[in-house]
């Protein structure tokens, strides 16, 4: 498996924010704007909540294996592989969705006096930095099941634990 690059999710979040913000311009130009759903930073914080549990219970896991402990449960390989693609394609979608809620809340702040329109830039930042647990998450995720050999390699590409 390739590594998550940092450049690619920030090129993604630029790229979204760009375009959003100029959705955003085009249509509130005919008078409406698509809203931020509320419920859109309380997903992103459960799937990061998600992504670092199951980081957190890995490195457990890994950690118990390699001290030998007699009640060590073992790692499934293909469910560390499950695990890691699960983290590179959350963020992948969150660095879209950053982007996306970024562009609009940037955008949102030229009108902060409308109440409206600044809970949907509150609700926009609050996306934003959920979407950022969610980036951060699945980093960690990446690096907990990053077998010591890959090191060697310069990063060259990651393979889940055994």
């Amino acid at each position: 498996m390739k590594e998550l690059r940092i450049r690619v999710l920030a090129g993604v979040f630029v790229v979204a924010g760009v375009l959003s913000w100029a959705g955003a311009r085009l249509w509130s130009s005919f008078g409406t704007l698509p809203s931020v759903p509320v419920a859109a930073p309380v997903v992103l914080a459960l799937i990061a909540v998600v992504l670092a549990a199951t980081a957190l219970s890995l490195r457990a896991r890994l950690k118990a294996q390699r001290e030998r402990r007699p009640e060590a449960k073992g790692v499934d390989p293909l469910m560390a592989a499950r695990a890691v693609v699960f983290g590179q394609a959350s963020a992948l979608v969150a660095a879209l969705v950053c982007g996306m809620y970024g562009g609009t809340g940037v955008f949102l702040l030229e009108s902060l006096d409308i109440p409206a329109r600044r809970d949907q830039a509150i609700y926009a930042g609050f996306s934003v930095l959920a979407g950022i647990g969610v980036i951060a998450a699945a980093i960690f995720l990446e690096r907990v099941c990053k077998l010591p050999e890959d090191d060697e390699n310069n990063g060259a590409g990651a393979t889940p634990a055994v």
